[in-house]
C-alpha cells in the first residue's frame, strides 16, 4: 500500500492516489493542498466528484480560526450543501438505486476528503478555541452544519458510527438542543447517532440535562421522546452488545422523565384538531406517509406553520397557535394527525419504559393523577381506534423489524401501554368507569365473595370517563380485528395483563360478559391462525379466565380443540398450567355440588384428571426445551411441569411421577436424556428465579402457591442424595449421569 511515509514525491502519491482512491484512508483538508489544481480538475471530471475536493477546499481555507464564520454561509458551503441534500433525498425515494450505482457518491468523496471532519469542526468552532473571545456561530451556519452531517448519515452508515464514536460531539448536540432554531436538526442527528451507539452515555456529562428537559415547549419534547425511545432501551434480541446503558444511566434518564411526566401525559392524550372538508382522509394519509422517510420532514413542515403564526401571535407552549396559522390551514389534516401519531408513539413507549423501571410504583401514581388513562380513553374512537381500517395496511408481527405506518405503530404501542400500565398493579381499575366499577361490585355480592382491596380503594375521581372503560373497549375491537391481524397478539396481551396477578372472579366474569370467551374458542378452533404468537397470547388469556372459575366451559368441539393444545404445547402449555392448578383446587372442594358437576361433565377437567394424560404432558414439556433455547417465550413449559410435580409432590406421588419418566425414557430408548435435561433445567431454574423478585412473585401470585414451596421442591428433586426417592439423580443410571455444570455457565438469563 502506498503512504504518505514512501518515498514517491507529492506528485507521484497523488498520482496513485487519484488513480485508485479506495485503497486510502479518510485525507485530511491540508493534503489536498499540496495537489496540482489541473491534476485535480482532471480527475475530477472523470471520476464524476462534481468538484467536491475542490469545494472543500475553499471551505476550509474560509474557515480557518481567525474567519468571519458568517462568511461560510454563503457560496461554497451552500453548494456543498445542496449536492449532499439532492443525493441524501435519492437515497430515500425512488432514485436510491442510481446512486448507489455510482461510482464515486458524493457523500462518500465529501468523506474521503475530510469533509465531515471539517463540518464537525466547523460546528464545534466556538467550543474549541482557547481565545476570551469566542467566534460567533449564527443560526444559519449551525443548521447547515447540522444538515450536512445528517444527510451524510442518511447515505453512509459508516459516518454515523464515526460520529457516534466522537462521545465530545455527541454531548456538544445536546447543548445545541437549548436553541430552538436548532432544535430539530440537532434532534434528528443525535437520533440518527444513538441509533447506532454501543458504548453507554455519560449523562453526567451534558450540562444541566434536568434544566434542558423543563426549557423543552411541547412539541420539542415530544421530539425529545423519540431521542428517549433510543437510549432507554436495548438493540434488537441477537445483537451480541445487548447493554447500551449503565444502570445509573438509566436512573438518571428516569429521574429527568418523572420531572416532566405530566407534559408527558398531556402530550399522549392531547387532541387533533379536526378540519372538515378531509374527504379522501385515508387516502392522504397513505399519500402522505410514501415520502415520510423519517419525522425530519414532517416536522421541518409542521414547525414552518407554527413560526408563521408567531409573527402575529405571542409563541404558545401548547402549539394552539398552530391552529391560527395560514400555513397551517394549507396543510391537510391527515398530515397533521400523522404528526401526531408519531409523537404519540414515542411519548407512549417513554411512559412504557418508566411503568417497567425501578420507580414503577411512583409512575403509576403520577400517570394517575394526570389522568392519563381518561385522556387515553377520550381518544379511542376518534384517533387510537377508528371505526374504519386500511384494507391494504400489513400488520406486522413484534418481533419483525420493519417499518410500520405511523398509525400501526400508535395502535401498538398504545396497547404496550396498557398491559404495562395494568399488569399486578392495584391501579389497574383505572382502566374502568365508574359504571363498571359497581359491575364488579355486583358480580362478587352476588357470588358472596368479598370485594377485592384494590378495587374498594380505587379513587373514582381518576377512572375513565364516558359510556365504556378502556377494558370493556378493547374485548369490542378485538372482536371486530380480521383474523389474520396481528392486532390480536397487543389486544390480548393487554387484557390478559389485567388478570394477571391473584386471580379474581369478578375480573373474569366481567370479561366473559362481553363474549370474549366464544370469540377466542371461535379463533383459535377454526381460524387456524398463521401467527404462533397469536395463538400463544389467546391461549395464555384463555387460561386466566380459566383459572380455578368453574363458570367456563370449553367443550364445544372439544376433539379439535385438545388436537390444537397438543399440535402447539409451547403455544397452549399456559393454558394446560392454568388447568391442572384449577382441578387441583377443585378436588378439594368436593363439598360443592356444582363443583363435582363441573369435575364430572367438563372434558377439559375429565381429561387432565386422568394421570397418563398428566404424565404424556409432563414428558412433552421437559423434552422440548433445554437449557441451550430457553427464551421468555418458552420458559414458562418448566415452570407448567414443575407445577405438575409440586401438586404430585404435595399428595405424596413424586416418586411416582420420577419412576415414570424414567421407564418413558426406557421405552424411548434414551435412558437419562430425559432426566439429565430436567435437571439442569432446575438448576438454571434456580440461578434465574432466586436473583428476580419480580419474577418469583409473579409465580407465587399465579399460581396461588408460595415461592418457598416452588424452589423447596425443585431443591428437593436436586439433591445429589442418590437414596433420596424425590431426587433425580436417584431415577438415573450411574452410566448415563451427565449432569453437566458447564451449560448453565454460557447460558444467558431469558
Amino acid at each position: 500500500m502506498i503512504n504518505c511515509q514512501s518515498s514517491f514525491d507529492t506528485v507521484t502519491y497523488w498520482i496513485h492516489f487519484l488513480s485508485c482512491p479506495c485503497i486510502f484512508p479518510v485525507l485530511t483538508i491540508n493534503s489536498l493542498f499540496q495537489l496540482p489544481e489541473a491534476l485535480l480538475r482532471e480527475r475530477d471530471r472523470q471520476a464524476k466528484w462534481h468538484s467536491v475536493p475542490e469545494l472543500l477546499q475553499e471551505l476550509h481555507e474560509s474557515s480557518h480560526p481567525n474567519s468571519n464564520l458568517k462568511q461560510c454561509t454563503k457560496g461554497t458551503h451552500i453548494e456543498l450543501s445542496s449536492l449532499l441534500s439532492m443525493e441524501a433525498m435519492s437515497f430515500v425515494t425512488e432514485d436510491r438505486k442510481s446512486a448507489q450505482e455510482s461510482t464515486f457518491p458524493i457523500t462518500y468523496t465529501f468523506d474521503l476528503f475530510g469533509g465531515v471532519d471539517l463540518i464537525v469542526e466547523i460546528s464545534m468552532r466556538s467550543t474549541l478555541t482557547m481565545q476570551n473571545k469566542k467566534p460567533k456561530m449564527n443560526d444559519a451556519l449551525v443548521n447547515d452544519c447540522l444538515s450536512v452531517l445528517y444527510n451524510c448519515c442518511i447515505c453512509m452508515e459508516g459516518v454515523t458510527k464515526s460520529l457516534a464514536a466522537r462521545d465530545y460531539f455527541v454531548l456538544f448536540l445536546f447543548t445545541l438542543m437549548m436553541n430552538k432554531k436548532t432544535f430539530l436538526q440537532t434532534a434528528a442527528l443525535i437520533e440518527d447517532i444513538l441509533g447506532v451507539k454501543k458504548a453507554m452515555i455519560q449523562l453526567e456529562g451534558i450540562a444541566n440535562l434536568s434544566g434542558l428537559v423543563q426549557s423543552f415547549n411541547q412539541q420539542q419534547l415530544a421530539n425529545f421522546c423519540r431521542i428517549l425511545s433510543v437510549t432507554v432501551s436495548e438493540p434488537d434480541v441477537g445483537n451480541d452488545d445487548k447493554h447500551t446503558l449503565l444502570a445509573k444511566n438509566a436512573e438518571q434518564k428516569q429521574a429527568s422523565s418523572l420531572s416532566c411526566a405530566e407534559r408527558l401525559c398531556k402530550l399522549a392524550t392531547r387532541k387533533v384538531s379536526e378540519a372538515t372538508g378531509a374527504s379522501n382522509f385515508l387516502q392522504e394519509v397513505e399519500d402522505w406517509y410514501m415520502w415520510l422517510d423519517n419525522a425530519l420532514v414532517l416536522d421541518a413542515v409542521m414547525q414552518m406553520a407554527t413560526e408563521e403564526a408567531e409573527h402575529t401571535s405571542i409563541e404558545s407552549s401548547d402549539e394552539s397557535s398552530l391552529a391560527t396559522s395560514t400555513l397551517s390551514h394549507r396543510l391537510p389534516q391527515s398530515m397533521k394527525i400523522v404528526h401526531e401519531f408519531m409523537y404519540k408513539v414515542e411519548v407512549l413507549y417513554v411512559l412504557c419504559v418508566l411503568l417497567m423501571g425501578s420507580r414503577r410504583n411512583q409512575v403509576h401514581k403520577m400517570l394517575a393523577e394526570f389522568r392519563l388513562i381518561p385522556g387515553l380513553n377520550n381518544l379511542f374512537d376518534k384517533l387510537i381506534w377508528r371505526k374504519y381500517t386500511l384494507s391494504n395496511h400489513v400488520v406486522h408481527g413484534q418481533n419483525e423489524n420493519c417499518d410500520c405506518s405511523p398509525e400501526i405503530s400508535f395502535k401498538i404501542q398504545f396497547l404496550r401501554l396498557l398491559q404495562s400500565f395494568s399488569d399486578h398493579h392495584e391501579k389497574k381499575y383505572l382502566l374502568l368507569n365508574s359504571q363498571e366499577l359497581n359491575e364488579l361490585s355486583a358480580i362478587s355480592l352476588k357470588a358472596n365473595i368479598p370485594e377485592v382491596e384494590a378495587l374498594v380503594n380505587t379513587d373514582r375521581s381518576l377512572v375513565c370517563d364516558g359510556e365504556k372503560g378502556l377494558l370493556t373497549r378493547l374485548p369490542t375491537v378485538m372482536k371486530k380485528e380480521p383474523l389474520d391481524s396481528s392486532f390480536r397478539f397487543w389486544q390480548a396481551r393487554a387484557v390478559e395483563s389485567f388478570l394477571r396477578g391473584a386471580t379474581t372472579y369478578a375480573d373474569q366474569m366481567f370479561l366473559l360478559k362481553r363474549g370474549l370467551l366464544e370469540n377466542m374458542l371461535f379463533c383459535i378452533i377454526y381460524s387456524g391462525f398463521k401467527s404462533k404468537d397469536v395463538l400463544q397470547s389467546y391461549f395464555d388469556l384463555l387460561g386466566e379466565l380459566m383459572k380455578f372459575n368453574i363458570y367456563v366451559s370449553t367443550d364445544n368441539k372439544f376433539q379439535t380443540f385438545m388436537s390444537q393444545i397438543n399440535s402447539s404445547l409451547i403455544d397452549s402449555n399456559m393454558l394446560v398450567h392454568c388447568i391442572i392448578l384449577s382441578l387441583d383446587r377443585f378436588e378439594t372442594q368436593t363439598e360443592d355440588r356444582k363443583v363435582v358437576e363441573v369435575l364430572a361433565e367438563c372434558c377439559l377437567l375429565s381429561y387432565l384428571a386422568k394421570v397418563e394424560n398428566r404424565l404424556s404432558f409432563l414428558f412433552r414439556l421437559v423434552n422440548i426445551i433445554n437449557v441451550q433455547t430457553l427464551t421468555q417465550e418458552n420458559v414458562s413449559c418448566l415452570n407448567t411441569s414443575l407445577v405438575v410435580l409440586m401438586l404430585a409432590r404435595r399428595r405424596g406421588k413424586l416418586p411416582f411421577y420420577l419412576k415414570a419418566l424414567r421407564e418413558k425414557e426406557h421405552t424411548e430408548k434414551y435412558p437419562g436424556c430425559l432426566l439429565n435435561n430436567f435437571h439442569n433445567l432446575l438448576r438454571f431454574w434456580q440461578r434465574h428465579y432466586l436473583n428476580r423478585d419480580k419474577d418469583s412473585t409473579c409465580l407465587e401470585n399465579s399460581s396461588c402457591i408460595p415461592f418457598s414451596y416452588w424452589n423447596e421442591t425443585v431443591s428437593v428433586l436436586l439433591r445429589s442424595d442418590r437414596t433420596s426417592l424425590c431426587a433425580i439423580a436417584s431415577y438415573i443410571d450411574e452410566p448415563f449421569m451427565d449432569l453437566n455444570m458447564d451449560l448453565l455457565d454460557s447460558h444467558p438469563l431469558p
